[in-house]
């Protein structure tokens, strides 16, 4: 196998041999067709001024000798192509012998033809009338000098020799382009394996100009940090739960063996309190196997349409008692609107209850909550606030974690840390989303959005 380096520095090499050998093909087909039509168009002055050369000739004389313009005949040979001069009635008076230009030593032949000799005939007007003709022939198309030529080589091989140091170049910035680009990607990589080697701790700190690169190793290192929160949360739920369960359980045994050995009498009040723990036990248990029916949907679900602003106000209702024995007071805000979603009213009372719950839990004494329910957009939203003693920044993240109950002074309340995680599910189930703003010592919100129920809208 083969690395991302090098996967990208072929790939780039071979795009750029391909690229720049294709644009000196072009190149190279371009200058030949434009220096070609340079010299038809010379070729063409040529003979328009071998034409003007003869009609100054018969101006001068008057008529035609076996001399006149015999005086071209050198220039003629010496540029590879043939004259014939002829009268008006095309009766030759003088010509050249085609095969003496193509067997001089000064001919290059450079034509697709091979010397397939063709010639034209242009006429000689003086005075709007037609007195001669003069055919003017050549073995090629284009007639090219070895000045020409070379000319045309030069080029040729500057085009070549600008294609192979482009190519150089270009694999070298190749090389240095797929190393920025590779190595952010390998240290991605090897923070991967490391994580999947249990090691979550390590981090990708190299930085990259490409922001999906930017972005992924962003990602991996925040799964680092998950994944080792995670494993904090997965060692702190089992020594929960383990104290949670071995609490009850000491107490029972500790008294029911002191009343075996009649070192405690055994009575009815004691008897109630080792009762209490069983139940305390029991309410536990109870807990999890609710939170893990939530989580594995065997719990059924009943969807219909319902109003949420009357279930917000009978759960106030029910908890008016509760915040008044504890000196809280109730706020409602719940303005008239359109508040009706699908849901299982059963499972979003339970929201509400565990939600409200909280904010008298951990509120303090002659303290407020705060409820609403507005519209926006396509959404209902639900507050629920209080001003109670809040939770800490960096437990924030986690407070829908099972059985995460943050701070450790927060557990001298009642409470086990599994009614926040059966909010969040039963949330999920219904395509509603929560958020939690919080501040220690001022006291948290916890808002909702519902999807309205569209289909009466």
């Amino acid at each position: 196998m083969r690395s991302i380096r090098r996967e990208v520095s072929i790939i780039l090499i071979l795009c750029t041999i391909s690229g720049v050998i294709l644009s000196a093909l072009f190149v190279n087909i371009a200058m030949n067709a434009t220096f070609n039509k340079y010299m038809v168009n010379i070729q063409k002055q040529r003979n328009s001024r071998i034409v003007s050369y003869f009609e100054e000739i018969y101006k001068r004389d008057k008529r035609w000798t076996q001399n006149s313009g015999a005086e071209m005949m050198h220039e003629a040979y010496m540029s590879d192509y043939c004259l014939t001069l002829m009268d008006n009635s095309k009766k030759v008076i003088w010509g050249m012998n085609p095969n003496d230009i193509r067997n001089s030593n000064h001919w290059i032949m450079k034509t697709e033809g091979k010397g397939v000799y063709s010639s034209k005939t242009f006429p000689i007007k003086v005075d709007g009338k037609v007195e001669g003709y003069v055919m003017v022939g050549q073995y090629h198309a284009v007639i090219l000098s070895e000045a020409d030529i070379n000319f045309k080589n030069s080029i040729n091989q500057g085009i070549g020799l600008s294609a192979l140091v482009a190519i150089i170049i270009v694999a070298l910035l190749s090389l240095i382009v797929s190393k920025g680009f590779s190595r952010p990607i390998k240290k991605v990589s090897e923070t991967s394996v490391q994580l999947s080697k249990g090691n979550y701790e390590f981090r990708s700190e190299i930085k990259s100009n490409i922001n999906e690169i930017n972005d992924l190793i962003k990602s991996i290192n925040m799964l680092g940090g998950t994944l080792k929160h995670q494993n904090l949360l997965r060692r702190r739920l089992i020594s929960d739960i383990s104290h949670e369960i071995r609490t009850p359980l000491n107490v029972l045994q500790n008294n029911l063996e002191a009343m075996i050995d009649g070192i405690i009498p055994v009575t009815e009040d004691r008897l109630v309190k080792l009762n209490e723990e069983v139940i305390r036990f029991g309410e536990l248990l109870n807990n999890l196997d609710l939170l893990k029916r939530f989580e594995t949907e065997e719990s059924s679900v009943s969807m219909k349409k319902i109003p949420l602003d009357k279930i917000i106000r009978g759960i106030c209702k029910e908890f008016l008692n509760v915040a008044k024995e504890n000196n809280i007071e109730i706020h409602t805000n719940i303005p008239e609107g359109y508040y009706m979603i699908l849901g299982d009213e059963n499972k979003l009372k339970q929201v509400f209850i565990n939600l409200l719950s909280n904010s008298v839990k951990f509120n303090n004494k002659k303290g407020d909550i705060w409820i609403s329910l507005d519209e926006e957009d396509k959404e209902i939203v639900a507050r629920i606030k209080d001003n109670g003693i809040g939770i800490k920044k960096e437990d924030l993240p986690y407070v829908f974690e099972r059985l995460y109950r943050g701070d450790k002074s927060r557990h001298k309340a009642i409470g086990n840390g599994i009614g926040l995680s059966i909010v969040k599910t039963v949330l999920d189930i219904h395509l509603a989303r929560i958020e939690v703003k919080s501040e220690e010592g001022i006291g948290s919100e916890f808002t909702i959005y519902f999807p309205k129920d569209k289909r009466n809208n």
